[in-house]
C-alpha cells in the first residue's frame, strides 16, 4: 500500500476521533498497524473523470488513491464486518464495533451495506477539500443515526459511550461511571440553542464554528496528500 493512502487512513481516525474530543475528552494512546482483509463481491468504480467533477480531487490524486485502495481491497467493496476488523486494529485495547458500526453508515452513502470507492473517495474529499460547512454537515450526519435531520440525547448518548468502548482503558482522564452523561448533558447545553431538546443542522455548524479545538480539528487533514 503506498505511503499516501496509509497516511490517508490513519488521518481518517485521527479526524473521526478529534471531532469528538470536546465532548469526550478522551485521547489515544496506541494504534496498531492497518493490515486489512476485504469483502469478496466484485466492484469497479465509476470513471475517474466522472469522480473528479464530483470530487476536489485531480486525476493523479484520484489515480493514487484507487491503486491504494485496490491494493487493499482488490474485490473493490468493504462490507460492514471488514470495516469493524480495520478499526479493531486501530483500538486493540477497547470495542470498536459500535462505533465502527456508526461510521460505517456515514460513509456508505448508498445505505446498501458496502463501502465501494466511490463512497471512500467521496467522504474523503469532504475531509480533506471540503468546505468547513460540508466537514461539519458530514460530521452532523455521523451523529444523525436515525437519518431524521436532529441529533437527540439518545443519539449523542450512543455515539458517546461507542467511543468510551473503543477508546478501551486507554483514557484520560479515568472515566466515571456518570462521565457520557456528563459529556451529553455540556454538549447540548452548548448546541441546543433553542432548548427544544435536539441539534439541528444549523445549532451544531453555528456552534462548532464558535468553537477554536473543533476548528482547528476541521485542519487535520491539509496536506495529507
Amino acid at each position: 500500500m503506498s505511503g499516501c493512502a496509509k497516511r490517508c487512513k490513519r488521518g481518517m481516525v485521527k479526524f473521526a476521533i478529534s471531532l469528538h474530543k470536546l465532548v469526550t475528552g478522551t485521547l489515544i494512546k496506541d494504534k496498531a498497524d492497518d493490515d486489512l482483509e476485504m469483502y469478496t463481491v466484485s466492484h469497479r468504480p465509476e470513471g475517474l473523470d466522472q469522480l473528479e467533477a464530483q470530487t476536489n480531487f485531480n486525476k493523479r490524486e484520484l489515480q493514487v488513491l484507487y491503486r491504494g485502495f485496490k491494493n487493499e481491497c482488490p474485490s473493490g467493496v468493504v462490507n460492514e464486518e471488514t470495516f469493524k476488523q480495520i478499526y479493531s486494529q486501530f483500538f486493540p485495547h477497547g470495542d470498536a464495533s459500535t462505533y465502527a458500526h456508526y461510521l460505517f453508515n456515514a460513509f456508505d452513502s448508498g445505505h446498501n451495506g458496502s463501502i465501494k470507492f466511490e463512497d471512500f473517495v467521496t467522504a474523503l474529499s469532504i475531509l480533506l477539500r471540503g468546505s468547513t460547512r460540508e466537514k461539519l454537515q458530514w460530521t452532523f450526519n455521523l451523529y444523525d443515526i436515525n437519518r431524521d435531520g436532529y441529533i437527540n440525547k439518545e443519539e449523542m448518548m450512543d455515539i458517546v459511550r461507542a467511543i468510551y468502548d473503543m477508546m478501551g482503558k486507554y483514557t484520560y482522564p479515568a472515566l466515571k461511571t456518570d462521565t457520557p452523561k456528563q459529556h451529553v448533558d455540556a454538549f447540548f447545553q452548548k448546541m441546543d440553542k433553542n432548548r427544544d431538546g435536539v441539534v439541528t443542522l444549523d445549532e451544531f455548524i453555528l456552534s462548532c464554528q464558535e468553537d477554536e479545538n473543533i476548528m482547528r480539528s476541521l485542519q487535520l487533514f491539509e496536506n495529507v496528500i
